[in-house]
């Protein structure tokens, strides 16, 4: 296991898992390439029972000969079984595991679970049979089940209000990797790159293992992004289509909302979405539902607000960078980012996207500002004046509303050194606190946070800031 970085809770759940004295059904699940088969396969050491692995966009009848060919060689068969339904298919697999006569837990592992479950197969009903019906009923099986379709894990085991409901033992999500873990990995690569450009990369990459895995840390961050994404078949050019196609029906409409969403970086709410894409009602929930699930779209209310007027924004870093730089680019030049990426174009996105560095990283913000213990409301504001006034709107990305009745707006700036502050800016700085305290009728102490790359330069305007947080310490 040395080759796994972070994961340290999903390694102390499998661990309790493998030595229960019951069985065990496990859930792994996560956005794709975010490293579930990576961490099973690395924490059993790839020692099975029985392993099997779903195939994407197979019929019922591919599906049941691949099963066959995992049974015949975990049984050491002569020749190849043949299942004319899935529940055959769980009878050979019943009899393979109850072959096996040491006193230890049993591991399973069915990998990529959603592909499975063609249309008419009946694979979840007879997956409930095999489960209730025999698997739970002894002490020395540990079932683990993975997919990267989100929605259909949790849809059709997580919160199956059917045979499989509470039956369940242990949920275990793989979230994208920190900052902090990014580190890890490219140390553990003999990665020579300062944080400065892991976070540069990171807003282009997010925290997708599989992703960081591609980069060439030899090479400077500038070179592997042409080599990733504009030389001529790049392997990150190619994989948007693939990416949703594989996790969700319909496709083209989670699509249209994320380009919606990657065209307004401030989100929008739910009506919005609907409107710029023409759907509404349970189409639209299930949507941006999904999305959500699958770590694309990040969901946080307005200040004072925590139903109502939502607001969603995108929040997959490839994503974004896809539909911005590749995506739109009709140039067949495959040194594109190196001729571009000192442009005032990527400055304003690089400024744009910090910003969702910083809302992915609320922990690491609260333990600088001395709040880890404090329980606390993130949340975003905004202001928009009536049409015929005379007021200038104002909004705020981050508000920390704290149980100690203070609150934090956090002001973020993504900047090359330390962050001058100008009067107009002091004056702007100013005027909005006034504001949002005016609106917001808080009765809270509302403390001006900066968070910033290199923190803020000294100078006779910088006591507008009362708080800071740096580029270091998101790395915490």
């Amino acid at each position: 296991m040395k080759k796994l970085i972070g994961r340290e809770r999903e390694i102390q759940e499998l661990e309790r898992c493998l030595a229960s004295n019951q069985s065990e059904f496990v859930i792994v699940y996560g956005r794709r390439r975010v490293g579930k088969t990576f961490l099973v396969d690395e924490y059993f050491k790839h020692s099975y029972d029985f392993s099997f692995v779903g195939g994407h966009n197979l019929s019922i009848k591919k599906q049941l000969r691949n099963f066959a060919k995992a049974i015949k060689r975990y049984a050491k068969l002569p020749k190849l079984p043949k299942f004319e339904d899935w529940s055959e298919a769980f009878d050979a697999l019943t009899d393979l595991i109850e072959s096996i006569s040491e006193d230890r837990k049993k591991v399973i592992f069915i990998d990529e679970m959603p592909w499975i479950d063609t249309p008419h197969s009946d694979f979840v009903e007879e997956f409930e049979n095999f489960w209730n019906g025999w698997a739970a009923r002894r002490r020395d099986i540990l079932l683990l089940a993975s997919g990267s379709a989100t929605s259909w894990m949790m849809d059709n085991l997580i919160e199956n209000q059917g045979g499989l409901h509470c039956r369940i033992t242990s949920n275990i999500y793989l979230r994208p990797f920190t900052l902090q873990e990014v580190e890890q990995y490219l140390a553990m690569k003999k990665s020579t790159w300062d944080r400065y450009q892991i976070v540069q990369a990171y807003m282009i990459l997010g925290g997708v293992p599989f992703y960081w895995s591609l980069l060439d840390t030899h090479a400077s961050l500038v070179q592997n992004i042409d080599r990733l994404f504009f030389q001529k078949n790049a392997i990150l050019n190619i994989e948007f289509d693939e990416l949703y196609s594989a996790l969700f029906t319909n496709a083209d409409k989670y699509v249209q909302v994320v380009q919606l969403l990657a065209n307004h970086k401030e989100g929008l709410t739910r009506n919005q979405i609907g409107e710029g894409v023409k759907l509404d009602g349970r189409a639209l929930t299930a949507i941006l539902r999904n999305l959500e699930r699958c770590d694309f779209i990040l969901k946080y209310s307005q200040l004072g607000n925590k139903t109502k007027d939502a607001i969603y924004r995108l929040s997959d870093f490839y994503t974004l960078f896809y539909l911005k730089y590749v995506h739109a680019n009709n140039s067949l030049d495959e040194q594109w980012w190196s001729k571009h990426f000192l442009t005032h174009s990527v400055e304003a996105w690089q400024g744009q996207t910090f910003e969702l560095v910083c809302l992915l990283h609320t922990d690491a913000i609260k333990q600088k500002l001395g709040i880890a213990g404090i329980a606390t409301d993130i949340a975003s504001w905004r202001y928009t004046p009536k049409k015929d006034s005379t007021e200038k709107g104002a909004q705020v990305d981050m508000v920390i509303s704290r149980a100690d009745r203070v609150i934090n707006l956090c002001e973020i700036k993504f900047a090359v050194g330390k962050y001058q502050i100008t009067k107009t800016y002091s004056d702007y700085l100013r005027d909005r606190v006034e504001l949002f305290k005016a609106k917001s009728k808080t009765k809270y102490s509302v403390v001006q946070t900066l968070v910033t790359t290199y923190g803020v330069a000294d100078g006779i305007n910088s006591a507008i800031v009362q708080q800071e947080v740096t580029l270091e310490d998101l790395f915490n």
